[in-house]
C-alpha cells in the first residue's frame, strides 16, 4: 500500500521514530531512531550486525511510529516488512544526509567493518489521527 503524505512529510522531516522488531523469542525490541521516506517506502539505516538488522532477517516484520518533533498528536503508524536491504556507497551517503538532517553534519560516529545498510520498508497498514477520523 502506498504511503500517505502526512506519513511522507514526518519521516522526511526532523521527526524520531520507533522502530518494533521482533526477537528471536517473539519479544519486541522499540528503538527510538532516524528515519526518511523515498515517497514510497520509509528508510531506516542501520549496520547490518545490530540486533535490529538481525531480527529483520529473520522476520521481515516491523512496526514504526514516526513522532512529530512539535505536535505530541501528529504522527504515524506504519505496520509492513522490509522488502530490500541497500548497502555500499548508496548507505553510506544515506546516513551521511541523515546526520545532516538531524545533527547538522556528516556521519561521525565509527562505522563497523560491514559498513551500513538502508532497510527499504513496504507498508501493509498505515495509521495517523488522520486515518483515523481525529484530525
Amino acid at each position: 500500500m502506498p504511503l500517505d503524505e502526512d506519513t511522507v512529510r514526518l519521516a522526511q522531516g526532523k521527526n524520531l521514530a520507533t522502530v518494533v522488531t521482533l526477537m528471536p523469542d517473539g519479544q519486541p525490541q522499540a528503538l527510538l531512531t532516524w528515519i526518511d521516506s523515498d515517497g514510497e517506502h520509509l528508510l531506516v539505516n542501520t549496520e547490518p550486525q545490530r540486533q535490529r538488522a538481525r531480527n529483520l532477517r529473520r522476520d521481515p516484520r516491523i512496526t514504526v511510529l514516526i513522532h512529530s518533533d512539535s505536535d505530541p498528536w501528529d504522527w504515524s503508524e506504519v505496520r509492513g516488512r522490509v522488502i530490500e536491504t541497500v548497502d555500499g556507497t548508496e548507505a553510506r551517503e544515506h546516513i551521511d544526509k541523515l546526520a545532516r538532517k538531524y545533527v547538522g553534519t556528516d556521519y561521525r560516529n565509527p562505522i563497523g567493518p560491514q559498513g551500513r545498510v538502508i532497510l527499504k520498508i513496504a507498508a501493509d497498514k498505515v495509521n495517523t489521527p488522520r486515518s483515523l477520523g481525529r484530525r
